[in-house]
C-alpha cells in the first residue's frame, strides 16, 4: 500500500486516471533518486517500506524517537532530527504509532515545515495529524495532495470534509490488514512458545505504549 502510493504520488498518475477530456498531456516526473521520501517511524512497518523504496531508488529519509541504523535509508532522530526530514519531505509517509509525544505532531507548524507541495501519505494513526490543519495546508496551496487511510474517527463519518475535498484520498483502513492464514501461524508460535518457556514474540513495551 505505501510503496504503491508513494509510486502514484511520484508518477502524478492521478493525472491520468480516468481521463476522457480527449487532452494529451505528457508529464515526466524527476528519477526516483531525486524524489525525496521521508518516513516518520522506522518500527518494524517503517523499515520494511522504507527498505523497498530505497530498492526501488528513491532518496529515502527516515525518523524514528531512538536513534537507529539501516541500509539504505538516511536515518535521523531527535527535535533537530525531526525538523531536518521534515524539511526535505517531498513525500512523507506517517507510519508512528499513537503516544501522548506523537498525538498532533503534524501540526499547523509542522504542516507548514514542509516543502512546497508536498504530499503526505498517512497509513499509521488518525490522530497523528491535526484534520483542521492539514485541511487547511491543503486549501492554501502548501500541500498537494493527502492520501489518508485512518482516521481519528472510523469509519470516516460520510459529512467529512475529507470525503469531497479534491486534495484527499481516503481509503477504508486497507494498508495492512490482519491475514487469518498468516496471523494463525504467529499465535501458534506464541503458543508453543508459553508451553515451552520461551519468551514470546511482539510484545508490547506498557512503558513505550506501543
Amino acid at each position: 500500500w505505501c510503496a504503491g502510493h508513494v509510486l502514484r504520488h511520484h508518477l502524478d498518475l492521478d493525472l491520468d486516471i480516468g481521463r476522457t477530456d480527449g487532452v494529451w498531456a505528457p508529464h515526466v516526473p524527476p528519477l526516483a533518486r531525486d524524489r525525496s521520501v521521508v518516513i516518520l517511524g522506522l518500527g518494524a512497518l517503517g523499515a520494511a517500506v522504507g527498505t523497498a523504496l530505497a530498492g526501488l531508488n528513491f532518496r529515502v529519509s527516515g525518523w524514528s524517537r531512538s536513534a537507529k541504523d539501516i541500509a539504505g535509508i538516511r536515518c535521523l532522530s531527535g527535535e533537530a532530527g525531526l525538523a531536518q526530514a521534515l524539511s526535505v519531505a517531498e513525500i512523507l509517509v506517517l507510519l508512528l504509532p499513537l503516544t501522548d509525544a506523537t498525538r498532533n505532531l503534524m501540526n499547523a507548524e509542522r504542516l507548514g515545515s514542509l516543502p512546497q507541495g508536498a504530499v503526505l501519505i498517512n497509513p499509521g494513526r488518525g490522530p497523528l495529524l491535526d484534520d483542521k490543519a492539514l485541511l487547511a495546508a491543503l486549501d492554501a496551496g502548501r500541500l498537494a495532495h493527502a492520501t489518508l487511510d485512518v482516521f481519528r474517527e472510523e469509519p470516516l463519518p460520510p459529512d467529512h470534509p475529507f470525503w469531497s475535498h479534491a486534495k484527499v484520498t481516503v481509503t477504508p483502513h486497507i494498508a495492512s490488514a490482519t491475514r487469518p492464514e498468516s496471523a494463525a501461524k504467529v499465535i501458534a508460535e506464541n503458543v508453543r512458545r508459553g508451553e515451552a518457556g520461551a519468551p514470546f514474540l511482539h510484545l508490547v513495551d506498557r512503558s513505550l505504549g506501543y
